[in-house]
C-alpha cells in the first residue's frame, strides 16, 4: 500500500494500540466477547470458556457477553480505564458468524460513538457483511489469513461451514481464501482499514507467509505475524523461534509494514494491566457455574 493510501488512514491508526506500536502500552482497548460460534475448524485453535479458562491468548474469555449487558459493561469499563479508545470484537469465535455481533457493533454505535469500533474475522463471511461492517461506522478489520495455497491452508484448517454445509479439506479452503481475498478488497474499497494476522507454522507455512504480504500488499495496513502456539491438533508441533520470526517479518515487510508488539490477546481482553480484576468482578454471578471448552471439530450450534 503506497504512503497516500495509509496517510488517510492515520487519524485512526495513530491511536488504535493493534496498529500502531508506539501507543501500544499507553493506549487502551476493550475486546466484548460477545461471539462464541465459529464456521471453521483451524487445527490450533481450542476455544475456552470459564472460571478456569485463564490462558492469555485468542479464543479464550471468563464467560459470554450478552449484547444487552454490553452498554454497561463498556459504561463501567470507561469509567476504570478512561484511556480506552477502541472496543473491538474478537471471538472467542468468529465475528462475522454471530448476529450477536452486529447487535452489539448497533449498541457501541448509539451509545460510544467516539470508541473506534473493530472486529477480527476469519474473513468466511467478509465479502458478504463488509458494508454493514462500514454502515455501522466500524473502522478497522483484522483478517487471520494463514494460507493463500489451498495446498498448504487444508494443513491448518480442516473443514469450512459455508452455505449450509460442512467442506472438508482442499474444497473447505479454496472456498475460504476466495472469500477472504474478495472480502478483504471490497472492505478496502468500502474504506475500512485492513490488518492482517498471520500464524507462523514452521512446518506448514513459514516459506509461504511471504506470499500472504505480497498479494495483499495493495488492500492492507498492516501484518501481524504471531507464533504458533501448540495447542489441539497441533500439540505436536514446535513453534517458530524467534530468529525465524525475524526472519520471516523481514521478508514480508517488503510487500507490507510488520506489528511486531502484538500480546495474542484473549477475546475479553480490557485495557492495560487491570483486565482481570474488572474482568472477574463483572462476571463472577456468571461463572458460576460454567467451565467448558468450545470444541471447533464437534460444535454442531450454527447461526446461519
Amino acid at each position: 500500500m503506497d504512503k497516500k493510501k495509509m496517510s488517510k488512514f492515520a487519524h485512526i491508526t495513530k491511536i488504535h494500540p493493534c496498529f500502531n506500536e508506539k501507543i501500544h502500552d499507553k493506549v487502551g482497548r476493550v475486546h466484548l466477547p460477545v461471539a462464541p460460534k465459529c464456521n471453521i475448524a483451524c487445527k490450533f485453535c481450542r476455544r475456552s470458556l470459564g472460571k478456569d479458562a485463564c490462558e492469555h491468548r485468542p479464543g479464550v474469555a471468563l464467560s459470554v457477553l450478552k449484547p444487552e449487558d454490553v452498554e454497561s459493561y463498556v459504561k463501567k469499563l470507561l469509567e476504570e480505564i478512561p484511556n480506552i479508545k477502541v472496543v473491538g470484537i474478537a471471538g472467542p469465535g468468529d465475528s462475522l458468524f454471530n448476529k450477536e455481533t452486529f447487535e452489539t457493533l448497533e449498541i457501541l454505535d448509539e451509545k460510544f460513538p467516539d470508541l473506534i469500533k473493530c472486529i477480527s474475522t476469519n474473513g468466511l463471511l467478509l465479502n458478504k457483511y463488509y458494508k454493514k461492517l462500514a454502515d455501522l461506522n466500524v473502522k478497522t478489520v483484522t483478517v487471520t489469513v494463514n494460507a493463500i495455497d489451498p495446498e498448504i491452508l487444508k494443513d491448518i484448517v480442516e473443514w469450512v461451514y459455508y452455505d449450509k454445509k460442512i467442506h472438508h479439506g482442499i474444497e473447505g479452503a479454496k472456498i475460504l481464501i476466495e472469500n477472504q481475498i474478495d472480502g478483504i478488497k471490497k472492505a478496502f474499497d468500502e474504506g475500512l482499514i485492513i490488518k492482517i494476522n498471520t500464524v507462523l507454522i514452521p512446518d506448514i507455512n513459514m516459506n509461504h507467509v511471504v506470499d500472504i504480504a505480497r498479494e495483499l500488499k495493495d488492500f492492507a495496513y498492516i501484518q501481524n505475524i504471531i507464533p504458533l502456539i501448540p495447542l489441539y491438533k497441533m500439540s505436536h508441533l514446535r513453534p517458530p523461534t524467534c530468529e525465524e520470526i525475524k526472519r520471516v517479518r523481514e521478508d514480508c515487510e517488503k510487500y507490507l509494514p510488520q506489528f511486531r508488539a502484538c500480546g495474542q490477546c484473549r477475546a475479553d481482553s480490557a485495557g492495560l494491566i487491570k483486565e482481570r480484576k474488572i474482568l472477574e468482578d463483572f462476571f463472577k454471578e456468571k461463572n458460576k457455574e460454567m467451565n467448558k471448552e468450545l470444541d471447533a471439530f464437534t460444535l454442531k450450534h450454527f447461526s446461519h
